[in-house]
């Protein structure tokens, strides 16, 4: 087999529809047209820039939860410093994401709606934001992800209201394709999520491997909520493959004790994780399990200095993920508000694009309102690397992350590969 080298390569996206998936069908949770109340008349500016929060207290990505809400918390704390937006500070809401086994996103939502806010910072999981973006667009709210990667997003008709910090799965889907077949593997198995990051992660996946030499003997797609996963695990065992790919979230800690039962470990068969599942488990295994095994995860290196502001927040965060990208997606917001001299949200979302590209290079809210007080068109380049917001709402490029655990199942970052999300 030639080994290929990490050249990007092009993917196509995904279409829009919703796949067959736990949080689309299985749960009966399609996307939401919202209250009446809230879509019949799209939100307007009040003069005081807000916040909400969409993100997971509890849940299969509660792990993400801290860094997140850091992340906006720091970025609030960096923005009133140097004079808030529009003359006045701004005001924030927390809430709960959930996960799609509960409602609780939904109930979140409206509590957020109610308290008029401006712009919803999250979900985490793409597969809840599907559940509700339909009644925040529609209440004319503006929603910025920073970790949805399902490419369904893409093509989703928002209203132009829906943007994420956080790159579409094709660009994760084509590293971690390519970290698995430089790194010798010529059969491979993966085990997806059924919902719209997992299977649509995996197609992207899929086609890296393939275009690289691979090969994937077994694709086995399981239920995030079932008692047990032995036959998904059996007919991995059963394909014989090099490598196993693990796209999931916090499921993978049933997974995991399956994997070993059956002969599969870390050091027999070599393990990939993504950003769903990659996390510091520590003392939550015994020493070794993961010894080895690789990951993926969306984003540039965050400076030290950042990471200690970070603390400075929350002192007990372990974990950083998606720190960087939440500060980025509520200072954008900031920025654009700003630029429109106004809170409201279809004006905010007409800014986003043009704060993040083709002007002056600006790196901090301060430095950036600066410019944008005298006049001067800018381009904010962020702590999460250049975000440049194409038509869709995505970033146009991005970095990949990868990172590799050892003996005491904690992960440390081994490379990063940067590029664009149309390759």
């Amino acid at each position: 087999m030639n080994r290929p080298s990490f050249a990007w390569r092009s993917v196509a996206v995904l279409g829009a529809a919703c796949l067959t998936l736990a949080a689309c069908a299985d749960d009966g949770d399609t996307p939401s047209a919202g209250s009446s109340s809230a879509a019949t008349a799209a939100a307007s500016g009040d003069g005081t820039f807000k916040v909400g929060t969409l993100l997971p207290q509890t849940g299969s990505l509660a792990f993400l939860g801290p860094p997140e809400f850091a992340g906006v918390d720091l970025a609030i704390k960096d923005i009133n410093a140097a004079g808030g937006v529009l003359g006045k500070p701004v005001t924030k809401s927390d809430s709960d994401s959930g996960d799609t086994s509960t409602d609780i996103a939904s109930q979140s939502v409206n509590k957020l709606l109610t308290e008029k806010v401006d712009v919803i910072i999250g979900a985490a999981s793409s597969s809840v934001s599907l559940s509700v973006i339909d009644k925040i667009t529609g209440a004319g709210v503006m929603q910025i992800s920073p970790a949805n990667t399902s490419d369904a997003f893409t093509t989703y008709k928002d209203n132009g209201l829906y943007f994420r910090t956080a790159p579409p799965d094709v660009l994760q889907g084509r590293v971690l394709g390519n970290l698995v077949t430089e790194d010798g593997n010529a059969k491979v198995g993966l085990l997806v999520l059924q919902d719209s990051y997992g299977t649509g992660l995996a197609k992207s996946t899929r086609a890296a491997i393939e275009s690289g030499g691979g090969q994937v003997v077994a694709e086995e797609v399981y239920d995030p909520k079932a008692a047990d996963y032995s036959a998904e695990v059996g007919k991995i065992k059963q394909a014989n493959p090099d490598a196993i790919v693990l796209i999931g979230f916090d499921e993978t800690k049933k997974i995991v004790p399956k994997l070993v039962e059956a002969g599969l470990t870390s050091k027999s068969k070599k393990w990939y994780l993504v950003d769903g599942n990659l996390a510091n488990y520590g003392k939550e295994f015994p020493n070794g399990t993961f010894e080895t095994a690789k990951g993926t995860l969306p984003g540039a290196k965050a400076a030290d200095d950042f990471r200690k502001n970070l603390l400075s927040v929350d002192p007990k965060l372990k974990d950083f993920s998606y720190a960087p990208e939440s500060y980025d997606a509520t200072v954008v917001a900031a920025l654009a508000a700003t630029a429109a001299k106004s809170d409201a949200p279809s004006a905010m979302a007409k800014q986003m694009t043009a704060v993040t590209s083709g002007g002056t290079k600006c790196k901090t809210f301060k430095e950036c309102k600066d410019l944008l007080d005298k006049g001067t068109d800018i381009d904010y380049d962020g702590v999460s690397g250049p975000i440049e917001f194409n038509e869709a709402g995505d970033p146009s490029q991005a970095t990949i992350g990868i990172y590799q655990y050892g003996a005491d199942n904690t992960y440390k970052n081994v490379a990063y590969q940067a590029g664009n999300i149309a390759g």
